[in-house]
């Protein structure tokens, strides 16, 4: 893979969260974004605190494992790292860790949505 195409995944990955957390934005459901580009800057952001805490995770030998505690256990780290975002992305609004919870739901099946609809087209 070249660096070239590591940086258009990674700029493609980006719109497509983005566009996510725009859509759930518009939902209602816990978070709140000004427009696609506060959506865009939070992508980016959500993904280096994402990054950075199963880094850190990592390093204490913590893994979320899979099956349904794993399930659960990463809808909370995600909704901690969307209240986390929601420091540093001016535009974006999280209400509360209810709504952080709600919102990573709702991120989480846009986002199968999403996924779903593409591979009935590659």
């Amino acid at each position: 893979m070249t660096i070239v195409n590591l940086i258009l995944g990674i700029i493609i990955g980006a719109l497509i969260y983005g566009l996510v957390i725009w859509i759930v934005g518009r939902l209602g459901l816990g978070l709140e974004v000004s427009g696609f580009g506060a959506a865009f800057i939070a992508a980016l952001v959500i993904a280096a605190v994402t990054w950075v805490i199963f880094w850190l995770l990592g390093l204490l030998g913590i893994t979320l494992g899979g099956g349904f505690l794993g399930a659960i256990l990463g809808l909370i780290v995600a909704a901690v790292i969307l209240m986390i975002s929601d420091r540093f992305v001016k535009g974006m609004v999280v209400k509360g860790f209810t709504g952080a919870l709600v919102a990573a739901i709702a991120i989480a099946i846009v986002t199968w949505l999403i996924n779903w609809f593409i591979g009935l087209f590659v």
